[in-house]
């Protein structure tokens, strides 16, 4: 008997940012404090903050609900994650004025420019990063909560 699977599902996927990113913003507004950093890296983070757990939930009981008839792994199918929220989010923070896109890269904050040629290798260590997270980390919650 296996009750509540989705759940545990859900829980397992949240925790990995609901650990990092408290992190993440403590490092991020010390830097912005600490070094004066003349953009608001803050506004950018707190939204994120509020959604990004529960995607990551959500995006583990997807996997557990269709790991039976797909058999893809679960590092695979955590890397498959930025496909999915990298070009979301940066629709989003494109809307809402935190980041421009041009024809040859793109303007945080109008204060920091990254050239296409940066964000290229960027992309695929994310891709990498969440590749392990979940294959690692997600993957030992899973099997520790009955669910794998």
């Amino acid at each position: 008997m296996n009750p509540h699977p989705y759940l545990r599902a859900f829980l397992g996927g949240a925790f990995v940012p609901t650990v990092v990113l408290p992190l993440a913003l403590t490092a991020f507004v010390i830097f912005r404090v600490v070094l004066r950093a003349p953009f608001p890296i803050e506004r950018g983070l707190v939204f994120p903050m509020a959604l990004v757990p529960s995607i990551f939930g959500l995006w583990n009981m997807l996997w557990l609900g269709t790991h039976a008839r797909t058999h893809l792994p679960l590092g695979a199918h955590g890397a498959l994650l930025p496909l999915v929220l990298m070009p979301c989010g940066a629709w989003l923070a494109s809307c809402l004025g935190i980041l421009a896109i041009g024809g040859h890269g793109v303007v945080w904050f109008a204060v920091v420019r990254l050239p296409y040629s940066l964000l290229a290798p960027a992309y695929l260590a994310v891709l990498a990063g969440y590749y392990l997270a979940w294959k690692y980390v997600v993957g030992f919650l899973n099997r520790t909560l009955g669910i794998a």
